[in-house]
């Protein structure tokens, strides 16, 4: 199909590698979806914790342990995974680790908050870890001028797989619900459910999908962890020369922050502010999933041709749109436009920071770069769900004033995007690459 070009991609990079690396963004969208959006979150606050005033709190508060374990290990992940060229194996360690954790939240029963709270933080440490290394294939899989599509791409296939779990997981609760069923008893089928499609799915990237780096002969010899400590330190040491990819990982805190509020509370405010049950909850983020898949695809051709920063720019607008509409609609079908909207800029958002990101990082520290990458949206993925859960229990449980909060966010990555030069940053990369291949 001439929409899936063989000109987008790198010289010997075939299209079945490039379907093989999307199918991972297919396998780990169950996760965020059923586990992070639709169901879990919903569960965890109203069953497990039994909507206790503290219980959304303790929800952000779990996931940003786990983002807090991210930021301080994955740039050194990454890292190691340069100089030893171990992208994928450690990629399939990860990936096997999540699909346990999330498998085990089935044992999460009401009640049991501090197994359901420690079982969030494994999966999730391990989700953020293979999203940080699967992304690191980008600039190896697509050219320069093609790294917004290509990310689209997978963004935008990667939806219908968080679709797909969704569905069947929709499939049974109503079937169980038409057996009166609790949700004690139907909640932990959907996390067995997640794990295995997840595992199931993640098969094909690791059958097709290759490792094109060469291990470092000086990280080899002088051991893989200290090497890596030691590139690390380089690269912060020249920060200043990557001062355009600096300025987009504090934009990134920032909108990043605010995604991580619709990814993590949108079920919880769907039903406990504007009274959605949970299955119309699952129909909603499965439509959202819709549009955000529409949004990833259609903005990654955008991006290529309009530019990087005034694609992901745009997307910021329209995420302020969605917090103003969020906070004053008192009805289900005004949450509808609020959601359509937020569907459209989550995946369209999301791709453009990865392209972009992609486009600042040398060839040679591409795992490094996205794990300093992974250091800013987990960052944001702490500050926006737990300034929210924050705001939320010091006013009482106004979550109205909390997704109004949100605005700031967006507003600010507005302002952090503005000094952004890609070109520079594009060629502060190529430089460093080459004093890479010299030194």
């Amino acid at each position: 199909m001439a929409v899936f070009s063989q000109d987008a991609l790198n010289p010997g990079v075939r299209k079945r590698e490039v379907f093989g690396w999307a199918m991972y963004d297919f396998a780990n969208s169950g996760y965020t979806t059923v586990v992070l959006t639709a169901v879990f979150a919903a569960y965890f606050v109203g069953g497990i914790a039994g909507k206790a005033a503290w219980a959304t709190f303790a929800w952000t508060a779990a996931l940003s342990v786990s983002y807090a374990i991210v930021m301080l290990t994955m740039p050194s992940i990454g890292a190691y995974a340069d100089l030893r060229a171990a992208k994928k194996r450690l990629l399939a360690l990860f990936t096997a680790a999540c699909v346990v954790s999330t498998a085990a939240l089935a044992l999460a029963r009401p009640g049991s908050v501090a197994l359901a709270m420690l079982l969030i933080v494994v999966s999730n440490t391990f989700y953020s870890y293979g999203e940080s290394l699967t992304a690191a294939f980008l600039p190896e899989l697509a050219r320069e001028h093609s790294l917004g599509k290509v990310s689209g791409w997978g963004w935008g296939f990667g939806y219908f797989g968080g679709m797909l779990a969704l569905g069947l997981c929709l499939g049974y609760v109503i079937w169980a619900q038409g057996q009166g069923i609790a949700a004690a008893q139907f909640v932990p089928v959907t996390m067995v459910i997640t794990a295995v499609l997840y595992g199931a799915a993640a098969l094909v990237t690791f059958r097709l999908l290759r490792e094109r780096a060469q291990p470092n002969p000086q990280a080899l010899r002088q051991g893989g962890l200290k090497a890596s400590l030691r590139q690390l330190h380089r690269t912060f040491a020249h920060a200043r020369q990557f001062r355009d990819f600096m300025w987009l990982m504090a934009c990134a805190v920032c909108y990043q922050g605010g995604v991580a509020v619709a990814v993590t509370l949108a079920a919880i405010y769907a039903e406990t502010v504007i009274g959605f049950r949970q299955q119309e909850t699952m129909v909603l983020i499965f439509v959202l999933n819709l549009a955000a898949a529409a949004g990833a695809f259609a903005w990654g051709y955008l991006q290529d041709r309009v530019g990087h920063k005034l694609a992901l720019g745009s997307t910021l607008v329209g995420w302020v749109a969605t917090c103003v509409i969020a906070a004053l609609t008192t009805t289900k079908g005004g949450f509808w436009w609020a959601a359509a909207i937020a569907g459209l800029c989550m995946g369209s958002s999301q791709s453009a920071g990865r392209a972009l990101a992609g486009m600042f990082a040398p060839p040679r520290q591409l795992a490094e770069f996205y794990g300093l990458w992974t250091f800013a949206i987990r960052l944001a993925s702490i500050i926006g769900p737990l300034s929210y859960g924050a705001i939320t229990w010091a006013t009482g449980g106004n979550q109205r004033l909390a997704i109004l909060s949100t605005t700031a966010l967006f507003v600010a990555g507005l302002a952090l995007l503005l000094p952004i030069d890609v070109q520079r940053g594009r060629t502060a990369a190529l430089q460093a690459d080459d004093r890479g291949r010299a030194g």
